[in-house]
């Protein structure tokens, strides 16, 4: 079982209020301090290494345009939807789901560029110690936005017996 499956696993039949508060200090919170230091990390090594053919190109900036889609993102799940799920599963939460989900989609793609830039996160052998804090970085904002993602799709916005998301989650908890 992967990471997220065992993540999702553990939380399939919970109160979504507390589903909610572990998604909100595991990944929200966490994402927030990630991709500001992978920024910074990001900008200082495209500062010092970026006349090096194995520097990737664009990163910081690519970096910084993720975190401004995931803010906007995070945002509206905390504003928005969050709230709604809390109470149960109105039928107002189908149209926000619905978005969330596309906006995953562009996460993932956002993630595919991501490996692009940094050719599968290839570290230069000779990579300084702030490259190879970026690149460890990386490797755990990947993880971490994968996992953030599948416990939202597969659990919170799914009702607990079934794949579609529930008119109203306490109907059906039998």
């Amino acid at each position: 079982m992967t990471p997220s499956e065992q993540s999702a696993a553990g939380w399939r039949n919970g109160p979504p209020a507390a589903l909610i508060e572990h998604i909100l200090s595991r990944y929200h919170d966490r994402h927030r301090e990630q991709l500001s230091e992978l920024v910074r990390l990001a900008r200082t090594v495209e500062r010092v290494h970026g006349d090096r053919d194995d520097c990737p190109p664009g990163l910081a900036d690519h970096l910084a345009a993720m975190q401004q889609e995931l803010e906007s993102h995070m945002q509206k799940e905390e504003q928005v939807l969050f709230p709604l799920l809390a109470r149960g599963f109105p039928p107002l939460a189908q149209g926000p789901i619905a978005v969330m989900r596309m906006e995953h989609e562009q996460h993932g793609e956002a993630l595919r560029e991501l490996d692009a830039i940094t050719r599968g996160n290839a570290l230069p052998a000779d990579a300084c110690g702030t490259w190879r804090a970026l690149h460890a970085g990386i490797a755990e904002f990947r993880e971490d936005l994968l996992q953030h993602i599948a416990l939202e799709n597969e659990v919170l916005f799914k009702g607990p017996d079934d794949d579609e998301v529930p008119q109203d989650r306490e109907a059906h908890r039998g």
